[in-house]
């Protein structure tokens, strides 16, 4: 909680307000006779709380993103960036009563990061984070990219194992905000509570918080998505469990109100997609959907992330009653703002009063903010003559990254794929003879007009990290061309964690095939129709494919690779990458290589 006073925001947003959805109040009442929740005979005195919520930050501390997408901002403003982030929220503060406001987050705050935070292991994100007076997020799945034990040193503080401290003087101090995981158990007790239900079970990290406003309670549970051990390196989560995302929440809740904390909000990194502007809710699909009308009318409000959306949602409940579910777009380009109105006497919440708005954090409308600043120019310090090096060029845009459609073919992910084929034809560093790269994995896109101090159509170290910030590895292996096909195929697998069906892999100059999406799924590459330099396949022969360690382990359900043989690792994706780029100046975006994808 911070002390704030009150202001009035310009003018310009639109909230969504939960008296609109319950007019007459049938809904409120019905919920007021199983939960106390809503309108009381004699309403007592309420407490107003002010919720300010981002997600998906993903060490994004320097202003160089591009607009929200034409269909989620029509204006296409300019925002984001930690300086006018921290603005941002400071002025949205500044307009709830001292005392009465929170500041929370829906994970992805680390991992897959620009090369500012993600070169130091994210240590700039977090300070970046404390000094916006963060107080508590949900993990999500790149919270987990370098392990679970690097995250316990994210939240704990301490110098990196390998690397050490950057700044000797000021050894890393960890998170001042608590990260919450209620639905990540470690192993040993999971299987402990299954066979002992007297033993409770053990999570990574503290499943609830609980914070007093002005005598009310809030309790917030935090959890990531139930498919996280497909988004990450299975080896850094072996030692934990990932849970169904409901039935975690609707158990800490019944346990939060045990405690007598009756105002719940759930901090989801999971979430949908919708096709109306950043203020609104048109169409928003599964996962959080049917999350939303399934997870227990004990939670007041669903605060989510994950698919880097944008929303402001009114979802019922199971019992029927209106519930606020918000997202916040990522990069700090956007921040949710959520009224919940609590009963001072019961610690319930009325959900009619309650509200929720979404900001556009314009670098236009907010000053920078000097604390981040100093945080962006004292890491700088030591990165900006390699972050500077001129290692590449490209002749026009190249782009497709993962902040789009990631269920379609992709320039970006063609020219990654194309740079992998390069790393390992080689028969010494694998003999690939095709390469695939998923468009998930490709973070940045390339364009001739500057995104840091570079010249026109130069790319920098700094960008090329932005691309391939993971510190994947080369890796080659033995496919033939049925299993490659089923590879393939992989592209579409309904219900795929994080609710993305569709995820679309890049291939390497040379490689080709048809796809045909009116086809049922693990039939969709049209038979006959895959080619190599021009010649069809042969789906008994085999074949050397390059792709990274990700693919190659079964990230993003792409399970089909388990069955490659002779598998080799090699370098690093990112040094491979600035090879690449360094032995190809005056780079072009490759034409489409699938049809129909």
């Amino acid at each position: 909680m911070r002390s704030t006073r009150r202001r009035a925001l310009g003018a310009g947003v639109a909230a969504v307000s939960l008296a609109a959805f319950v007019a007459g109040t049938p809904a409120a009442t019905a919920h007021d006779r199983d939960h106390g929740h809503g309108h009381h005979p004699k309403p007592a005195k309420t407490q107003t709380v002010q919720l300010l919520s981002f997600n998906d930050y993903h060490g994004h501390l320097e202003a160089a993103d591009p607009p929200l997408s034409k269909q989620l901002d029509p204006s296409q403003t300019a925002a984001g960036g930690a300086e006018y982030l921290a603005t941002a929220l400071k002025t949205l503060r500044a307009t709830a009563p001292r005392g009465t406001s929170l500041t929370v987050a829906a994970g992805d705050l680390i991992g897959g990061s620009t090369f500012l935070s993600g070169l130091f292991h994210d240590e700039p994100s977090v300070e970046s984070l404390n000094a916006m007076d963060l107080d508590v997020s949900s993990v999500g799945n790149h919270e987990f990219d370098e392990g679970t034990t690097e995250l316990l040193r994210m939240q704990k503080g301490g110098c990196h194992p390998k690397d050490g401290c950057y700044f000797p003087t000021q050894p890393y101090g960890g998170a001042d905000f608590q990260y919450l995981a209620a639905n990540v158990v470690l192993k040993q007790q999971a299987t402990k509570g299954k066979g002992h239900h007297h033993e409770k079970e053990r999570t990574l990290l503290p499943a609830t918080a609980v914070k007093r406003v002005n005598g009310v309670k809030v309790g917030f549970i935090g959890m990531t998505l139930e498919g996280t051990p497909s988004l990450v390196d299975p080896a850094g989560v072996a030692n934990v469990e990932f849970q169904d995302e409901v039935e975690t929440a609707n158990k800490q809740a019944r346990e939060l109100r045990k405690q007598g904390v009756n105002a719940i909000v759930v901090l989801l990194h999971e979430g949908g997609i919708q096709s109306g502007t950043y203020q609104q809710c048109v169409g928003i699909s599964d996962p959080i959907a049917t999350i939303a009308k399934t997870m227990t009318a004990d939670v007041d409000a669903i605060i989510t992330g994950h698919t880097h959306q944008p929303y402001t949602c009114s979802i019922p409940d199971p019992r029927g009653n209106p519930r606020l579910v918000t997202s916040a777009a990522s990069y700090g380009q956007v921040v949710s703002e959520t009224d919940l109105v609590i009963d001072k006497r019961t610690g319930e919440v009325d959900r009619a009063k309650s509200t929720s708005v979404n900001h556009l954090v314009s670098r236009a409308e907010f000053a920078k903010d000097a604390t981040q600043t100093g945080i962006i120019d004292k890491w700088k310090t030591i990165s900006g003559p390699l972050a500077a090096r001129v290692v590449g060029s490209v002749a026009e845009d190249i782009t497709g990254d993962s902040s789009g459609n990631r269920g379609i073919e992709t320039p970006m992910a063609d020219l990654v794929a194309d740079s992998i084929l390069w790393g390992t034809k080689a028969p010494e560093n694998g003999g690939a003879q095709l390469a695939l790269m998923n468009v998930g994995g490709v973070r940045a896109s390339l364009r001739v007009a500057p995104k840091y101090a570079e010249g026109p159509g130069e790319i920098t170290y700094a960008e090329t990290y932005d691309v391939a910030p993971f510190g994947n590895i080369l890796t080659t292996l033995d496919l033939t061309g049925a299993q490659l096909k089923a590879v393939l195929e992989q592209q579409y697998v309904p219900g795929r964690p994080g609710g993305r069906d569709a995820l679309a892999l890049g291939v390497s100059d040379g490689f080709g095939y048809t796809w045909d999406a009116t086809q049922p799924a693990g039939s969709r590459v049209v038979a006959g129709s895959m080619t190599l330099g021009g010649v069809a396949m042969d789906m008994n022969a085999t074949y050397r494919v390059g792709t990274i360690n990700f693919l190659a382990n079964g990230g993003d359900s792409f399970t089909a690779f388990s069955a490659g043989q002779n598998v080799l690792g090699g370098n690093e994706d990112l040094g491979n990458l600035v090879a690449y780029f360094g032995a190809t100046p005056g780079l072009r975006a490759p034409a489409d290589r699938v049809a129909g994808l």
